[in-house]
Protein backbone atom coordinates (compact mmCIF):
# COMPACT_ATOMS: atom_id res chain seq x y z
CA UNK A 1 0.00 0.00 0.00
CA UNK A 2 1.44 3.43 -0.91
CA UNK A 3 2.19 5.69 1.76
CA UNK A 4 1.76 9.43 2.29
CA UNK A 5 4.54 12.09 1.29
CA UNK A 6 5.68 10.58 -1.76
CA UNK A 7 7.42 7.87 0.88
CA UNK A 8 7.00 4.14 -0.37
CA UNK A 9 7.24 0.87 0.61
CA UNK A 10 9.37 -0.30 -2.31
CA UNK A 11 9.82 0.49 -5.77
CA UNK A 12 7.07 -1.54 -7.05
CA UNK A 13 4.89 1.19 -5.54
CA UNK A 14 6.17 3.47 -8.25
CA UNK A 15 4.84 1.76 -11.06
CA UNK A 16 2.61 3.74 -13.30
CA UNK A 17 1.06 7.06 -13.28
CA UNK A 18 3.82 8.46 -15.69
CA UNK A 19 3.89 12.06 -17.23
CA UNK A 20 2.30 13.17 -19.94
CA UNK A 21 5.03 15.87 -21.70
CA UNK A 22 3.66 18.14 -24.30
CA UNK A 23 6.07 18.16 -27.41
CA UNK A 24 7.17 21.21 -28.80
CA UNK A 25 10.21 21.77 -30.89
CA UNK A 26 10.26 18.48 -32.88
CA UNK A 27 6.57 18.99 -33.92
CA UNK A 28 7.07 22.53 -34.81
CA UNK A 29 5.00 23.47 -37.77
CA UNK A 30 2.83 20.58 -37.31
CA UNK A 31 -0.98 21.01 -37.23
CA UNK A 32 -2.71 19.89 -33.89
CA UNK A 33 -0.70 19.55 -30.00
CA UNK A 34 1.01 16.36 -29.54
CA UNK A 35 2.19 14.59 -26.01
CA UNK A 36 4.63 11.58 -25.62
CA UNK A 37 3.70 9.62 -22.54
CA UNK A 38 7.13 8.86 -20.88
CA UNK A 39 7.49 5.56 -19.31
CA UNK A 40 10.64 5.91 -18.52
CA UNK A 41 9.52 7.37 -15.38
CA UNK A 42 8.39 4.10 -14.65
CA UNK A 43 10.91 2.57 -11.72
CA UNK A 44 12.60 -0.08 -14.25
CA UNK A 45 12.44 2.80 -16.81
CA UNK A 46 10.09 1.46 -19.02
CA UNK A 47 6.59 0.17 -19.73
CA UNK A 48 7.21 -3.16 -19.37
CA UNK A 49 7.53 -2.55 -15.45
CA UNK A 50 3.46 -2.21 -15.92
CA UNK A 51 3.08 -5.75 -17.17
CA UNK A 52 5.14 -7.53 -15.46
CA UNK A 53 3.76 -6.22 -12.15
CA UNK A 54 0.51 -7.04 -13.45
CA UNK A 55 1.13 -10.68 -14.70
CA UNK A 56 2.97 -11.70 -11.66
CA UNK A 57 0.19 -10.61 -9.25
CA UNK A 58 -2.28 -11.96 -10.89
CA UNK A 59 -0.24 -15.72 -11.54
CA UNK A 60 -0.01 -14.87 -7.40
CA UNK A 61 -3.82 -14.61 -7.05
CA UNK A 62 -4.40 -17.99 -9.00
CA UNK A 63 -1.76 -19.80 -7.37
CA UNK A 64 0.18 -20.13 -10.14
CA UNK A 65 3.48 -18.67 -8.88
CA UNK A 66 4.23 -20.08 -5.57
CA UNK A 67 7.12 -19.29 -2.98
CA UNK A 68 10.65 -20.30 -4.20
CA UNK A 69 9.26 -20.60 -7.97
CA UNK A 70 11.48 -19.61 -10.93
CA UNK A 71 10.12 -16.97 -13.65
CA UNK A 72 10.82 -17.80 -17.09
CA UNK A 73 10.27 -15.38 -19.87
CA UNK A 74 11.74 -14.21 -23.59
CA UNK A 75 12.76 -10.14 -23.53
CA UNK A 76 14.25 -8.20 -25.95
CA UNK A 77 15.66 -6.59 -22.98
CA UNK A 78 12.79 -4.08 -21.11
CA UNK A 79 10.54 -6.94 -20.08
CA UNK A 80 13.56 -8.65 -18.73
CA UNK A 81 14.46 -6.06 -16.62
CA UNK A 82 11.13 -5.47 -14.84
CA UNK A 83 10.71 -9.13 -14.43
CA UNK A 84 13.85 -9.27 -12.74
CA UNK A 85 12.82 -6.23 -10.82
CA UNK A 86 9.47 -7.47 -9.66
CA UNK A 87 11.19 -11.43 -8.74
CA UNK A 88 14.06 -9.19 -6.69
CA UNK A 89 11.10 -7.88 -4.19
CA UNK A 90 9.08 -10.80 -4.28
CA UNK A 91 11.73 -13.42 -3.76
CA UNK A 92 11.32 -15.53 -7.06
CA UNK A 93 14.22 -16.36 -9.59
CA UNK A 94 14.68 -15.53 -13.02
CA UNK A 95 15.45 -16.98 -16.28
CA UNK A 96 15.45 -14.67 -19.69
CA UNK A 97 15.85 -15.90 -23.05
CA UNK A 98 17.05 -12.61 -25.16
CA UNK A 99 17.38 -11.98 -28.53
CA UNK A 100 20.74 -11.31 -29.41
CA UNK A 101 19.74 -8.33 -31.14
CA UNK A 102 19.44 -6.79 -27.91
CA UNK A 103 22.00 -3.94 -27.03
CA UNK A 104 25.30 -5.32 -24.84
CA UNK A 105 23.57 -2.34 -22.18
CA UNK A 106 20.01 -4.30 -21.92
CA UNK A 107 22.40 -7.80 -21.19
CA UNK A 108 24.95 -6.40 -18.71
CA UNK A 109 22.09 -4.82 -16.61
CA UNK A 110 19.99 -8.28 -16.72
CA UNK A 111 22.74 -9.73 -15.05
CA UNK A 112 23.35 -7.14 -12.57
CA UNK A 113 19.78 -7.49 -11.78
CA UNK A 114 20.45 -11.23 -10.73
CA UNK A 115 18.86 -12.68 -13.42
CA UNK A 116 19.98 -15.80 -15.83
CA UNK A 117 20.60 -14.98 -18.62
CA UNK A 118 20.54 -17.05 -22.60
CA UNK A 119 21.26 -15.00 -25.67
CA UNK A 120 19.87 -16.49 -28.69
CA UNK A 121 20.35 -15.40 -32.31
CA UNK A 122 17.65 -12.84 -33.59
CA UNK A 123 17.65 -13.79 -37.30
CA UNK A 124 16.23 -17.44 -36.67
CA UNK A 125 12.88 -18.33 -37.56
CA UNK A 126 10.33 -18.15 -34.16
CA UNK A 127 10.36 -22.30 -34.32
CA UNK A 128 13.88 -22.56 -34.55
CA UNK A 129 14.84 -24.48 -31.57
CA UNK A 130 17.67 -21.85 -30.93
CA UNK A 131 14.86 -18.82 -31.22
CA UNK A 132 14.57 -17.23 -27.64
CA UNK A 133 11.10 -18.36 -28.12
CA UNK A 134 11.62 -21.96 -28.63
CA UNK A 135 14.54 -21.60 -25.84
CA UNK A 136 12.18 -20.08 -23.32
CA UNK A 137 9.80 -23.12 -23.64
CA UNK A 138 12.65 -25.61 -23.14
CA UNK A 139 13.63 -24.50 -20.46
CA UNK A 140 10.28 -23.84 -18.44
CA UNK A 141 9.75 -27.79 -19.75
CA UNK A 142 12.73 -28.70 -18.47
CA UNK A 143 12.47 -26.99 -14.68
CA UNK A 144 10.30 -27.96 -12.24
CA UNK A 145 8.68 -25.47 -10.20
CA UNK A 146 9.12 -22.93 -12.60
CA UNK A 147 6.43 -20.48 -14.50
CA UNK A 148 6.44 -19.02 -18.17
CA UNK A 149 5.27 -15.31 -18.37
CA UNK A 150 5.00 -15.31 -22.30
CA UNK A 151 4.43 -11.71 -22.95
CA UNK A 152 3.70 -12.37 -26.80
CA UNK A 153 0.35 -14.71 -25.90
CA UNK A 154 -0.64 -13.69 -22.78
CA UNK A 155 -3.52 -11.47 -22.45
CA UNK A 156 -3.10 -10.12 -18.81
CA UNK A 157 -0.04 -8.18 -21.11
CA UNK A 158 -2.86 -6.30 -22.75
CA UNK A 159 -5.11 -6.27 -19.40
CA UNK A 160 -2.09 -4.40 -18.03
CA UNK A 161 -2.37 -1.15 -20.14
CA UNK A 162 -5.85 -1.54 -20.19
CA UNK A 163 -6.71 -0.91 -16.43
CA UNK A 164 -3.15 1.31 -16.49
CA UNK A 165 -2.08 2.98 -19.40
CA UNK A 166 -5.27 3.41 -20.97
CA UNK A 167 -7.13 5.07 -17.78
CA UNK A 168 -4.19 7.35 -17.49
CA UNK A 169 -3.88 8.85 -20.44
CA UNK A 170 -8.04 9.89 -20.96
CA UNK A 171 -8.16 11.22 -17.40
CA UNK A 172 -4.82 13.64 -18.29
CA UNK A 173 -6.30 14.82 -21.63
CA UNK A 174 -9.50 15.25 -19.98
CA UNK A 175 -10.94 12.72 -22.89
CA UNK A 176 -9.95 15.46 -25.56
CA UNK A 177 -7.56 12.59 -26.82
CA UNK A 178 -7.81 12.21 -31.18
CA UNK A 179 -5.24 9.96 -32.00
CA UNK A 180 -2.73 7.32 -30.06
CA UNK A 181 0.39 6.43 -31.60
CA UNK A 182 2.57 3.60 -30.37
CA UNK A 183 4.74 0.96 -31.81
CA UNK A 184 3.55 -2.62 -31.60
CA UNK A 185 5.73 -5.47 -30.52
CA UNK A 186 4.30 -7.84 -28.52
CA UNK A 187 1.26 -5.81 -28.95
CA UNK A 188 -0.06 -5.31 -25.40
CA UNK A 189 0.50 -1.51 -24.91
CA UNK A 190 -1.11 -0.48 -27.89
CA UNK A 191 -3.63 -3.42 -27.68
CA UNK A 192 -4.67 -2.79 -24.00
CA UNK A 193 -4.74 1.10 -24.28
CA UNK A 194 -6.57 1.44 -27.24
CA UNK A 195 -9.07 -1.29 -26.01
CA UNK A 196 -9.72 1.56 -23.42
CA UNK A 197 -9.43 4.73 -25.25
CA UNK A 198 -12.23 3.19 -27.52
CA UNK A 199 -15.08 2.13 -24.96
CA UNK A 200 -14.80 6.00 -24.23
CA UNK A 201 -14.75 7.57 -27.95
CA UNK A 202 -15.13 4.90 -30.63
CA UNK A 203 -13.71 7.68 -33.19
CA UNK A 204 -10.16 7.70 -31.74
CA UNK A 205 -7.65 6.68 -34.11
CA UNK A 206 -4.86 4.25 -32.83
CA UNK A 207 -2.01 4.16 -35.07
CA UNK A 208 0.32 1.28 -34.77
CA UNK A 209 4.24 1.68 -35.61
CA UNK A 210 5.71 -1.08 -37.43
CA UNK A 211 9.26 -1.98 -38.51
CA UNK A 212 10.65 -2.92 -41.70
CA UNK A 213 11.31 -6.94 -41.67
CA UNK A 214 8.18 -7.53 -39.81
CA UNK A 215 4.99 -9.37 -40.99
CA UNK A 216 2.32 -6.71 -38.38
CA UNK A 217 1.35 -4.02 -41.24
CA UNK A 218 0.62 -6.64 -43.38
CA UNK A 219 -0.97 -9.16 -41.03
CA UNK A 220 -3.20 -6.44 -40.18
CA UNK A 221 -4.14 -5.10 -43.46
CA UNK A 222 -5.02 -8.83 -45.24
CA UNK A 223 -5.05 -11.01 -42.05
CA UNK A 224 -2.30 -13.24 -44.29
CA UNK A 225 1.05 -14.23 -42.68
CA UNK A 226 3.42 -13.43 -45.15
CA UNK A 227 6.76 -15.08 -44.35
CA UNK A 228 8.19 -12.74 -47.51
CA UNK A 229 7.77 -9.66 -45.24
CA UNK A 230 10.43 -10.93 -42.93
CA UNK A 231 14.07 -10.03 -42.99
CA UNK A 232 16.44 -8.56 -40.28
CA UNK A 233 16.28 -4.90 -39.18
CA UNK A 234 17.81 -3.35 -35.93
CA UNK A 235 15.24 -1.99 -33.90
CA UNK A 236 14.27 -3.49 -30.71
CA UNK A 237 11.28 -4.37 -29.19
CA UNK A 238 9.29 -3.20 -32.34
CA UNK A 239 7.47 -5.49 -35.06
CA UNK A 240 7.58 -9.27 -35.24
CA UNK A 241 8.54 -12.39 -37.31
CA UNK A 242 5.37 -13.97 -35.73
CA UNK A 243 1.90 -12.87 -34.60
CA UNK A 244 1.88 -12.31 -31.20
CA UNK A 245 -1.64 -13.66 -29.71
CA UNK A 246 -1.29 -10.14 -26.88
CA UNK A 247 -2.09 -8.27 -30.28
CA UNK A 248 -5.36 -7.32 -30.91
CA UNK A 249 -5.37 -6.34 -34.32
CA UNK A 250 -9.49 -5.38 -34.43
CA UNK A 251 -8.84 -2.19 -32.22
CA UNK A 252 -6.00 -0.70 -34.39
CA UNK A 253 -6.81 1.50 -37.00
CA UNK A 254 -3.72 1.39 -39.10
CA UNK A 255 -0.02 0.55 -38.99
CA UNK A 256 2.56 2.72 -40.31
CA UNK A 257 6.32 1.46 -41.43
CA UNK A 258 9.16 3.40 -40.42
CA UNK A 259 13.11 2.18 -41.39
CA UNK A 260 16.05 1.05 -38.58
CA UNK A 261 17.58 4.31 -40.04
CA UNK A 262 14.92 7.59 -39.68
CA UNK A 263 14.11 5.61 -36.33
CA UNK A 264 17.48 6.06 -35.09
CA UNK A 265 18.13 9.46 -35.93
CA UNK A 266 15.11 10.83 -34.56
CA UNK A 267 15.60 9.30 -31.72
CA UNK A 268 18.69 11.31 -31.18
CA UNK A 269 16.87 14.40 -32.47
CA UNK A 270 14.35 14.10 -29.55
CA UNK A 271 17.39 14.35 -27.32
CA UNK A 272 18.53 17.72 -28.98
CA UNK A 273 15.28 19.35 -29.12
CA UNK A 274 13.31 18.14 -26.31
CA UNK A 275 15.69 17.53 -24.16
CA UNK A 276 14.37 13.67 -23.44
CA UNK A 277 16.52 10.61 -23.50
CA UNK A 278 14.52 8.05 -24.83
CA UNK A 279 14.73 4.83 -26.37
CA UNK A 280 15.14 3.51 -30.04
CA UNK A 281 11.36 2.66 -30.51
CA UNK A 282 10.80 6.16 -29.20
CA UNK A 283 12.39 7.25 -32.08
CA UNK A 284 10.19 5.09 -34.19
CA UNK A 285 7.06 6.29 -32.60
CA UNK A 286 8.42 10.06 -33.45
CA UNK A 287 9.53 9.07 -37.10
CA UNK A 288 5.99 7.74 -37.66
CA UNK A 289 4.17 10.94 -36.24
CA UNK A 290 6.85 12.80 -39.08
CA UNK A 291 5.60 10.65 -41.51
CA UNK A 292 1.74 10.87 -40.89
CA UNK A 293 2.10 14.93 -40.71
CA UNK A 294 3.64 14.87 -43.92
CA UNK A 295 0.63 12.95 -45.49
CA UNK A 296 -1.49 15.87 -43.73
CA UNK A 297 -3.44 13.64 -41.49
CA UNK A 298 -3.22 16.28 -38.48
CA UNK A 299 -5.92 19.14 -37.76
CA UNK A 300 -5.51 21.89 -36.21
CA UNK A 301 -7.77 20.60 -33.21
CA UNK A 302 -6.40 17.34 -32.81
CA UNK A 303 -4.60 16.11 -29.78
CA UNK A 304 -2.19 13.06 -30.57
CA UNK A 305 -0.84 11.08 -27.72
CA UNK A 306 2.57 9.13 -28.39
CA UNK A 307 3.62 6.16 -26.31
CA UNK A 308 7.45 6.71 -25.23
CA UNK A 309 8.03 3.45 -23.78
CA UNK A 310 11.63 3.42 -22.62
CA UNK A 311 14.98 5.43 -21.69
CA UNK A 312 17.81 6.27 -23.92
CA UNK A 313 19.82 4.64 -21.29
CA UNK A 314 19.81 1.27 -22.71
CA UNK A 315 20.89 2.10 -26.21
CA UNK A 316 24.20 3.70 -25.35
CA UNK A 317 26.23 0.98 -27.29
CA UNK A 318 23.56 1.54 -30.22
CA UNK A 319 22.03 4.87 -31.26
CA UNK A 320 23.36 6.82 -28.91
CA UNK A 321 26.86 5.74 -30.21
CA UNK A 322 28.64 7.42 -33.04
CA UNK A 323 30.46 3.94 -33.93
CA UNK A 324 27.84 2.07 -34.00
CA UNK A 325 25.68 4.64 -36.03
CA UNK A 326 28.74 4.82 -38.48
CA UNK A 327 29.21 1.12 -39.00
CA UNK A 328 25.37 0.43 -39.96
CA UNK A 329 25.81 3.22 -42.39
CA UNK A 330 23.33 5.57 -41.07
CA UNK A 331 25.81 8.59 -41.27
CA UNK A 332 25.69 10.33 -44.59
CA UNK A 333 26.14 14.27 -45.75
CA UNK A 334 22.85 15.38 -43.86
CA UNK A 335 23.66 13.23 -40.17
CA UNK A 336 27.35 13.59 -39.64
CA UNK A 337 28.39 12.23 -36.46
CA UNK A 338 29.10 14.08 -33.35
CA UNK A 339 32.55 14.04 -33.22
CA UNK A 340 33.64 17.45 -33.88
CA UNK A 341 31.28 18.27 -30.73
CA UNK A 342 33.91 16.65 -28.68
CA UNK A 343 37.41 18.35 -27.74
CA UNK A 344 40.26 16.80 -25.82
CA UNK A 345 42.46 18.65 -23.99
CA UNK A 346 45.88 17.37 -23.51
Amino acid sequence: MKQSNQVFNNVLDLVGNTPLVRLNRIVSGFKGQFYAKVESYNPGNSSKDRIALYIIEQAEKQGILKPGDTIIETTSGNTGFSIAMVSIIKGYECILAVSSKSSTDKIEILKTMGAKVYVCPAHVRADDPRSYYEVAKRLHREMKGSVYINQYFNQLNTDAHYHSTGPEIWKQTEGRITHLVACSGTGGTISGTAKYLKEQNPNIKIIGVDAYGSVLKKYHETREFDEKEIYPYRIEGLGKNLIPGATNFDVIDEFVKVTDEDSAHTAREIAKTEGMYVGYTSGAATQALKQLNDEGRFKQDDLVVVIYPDHGSRYVSKVYSDKWMKDQGFFDSVNQEALEKIEYIK
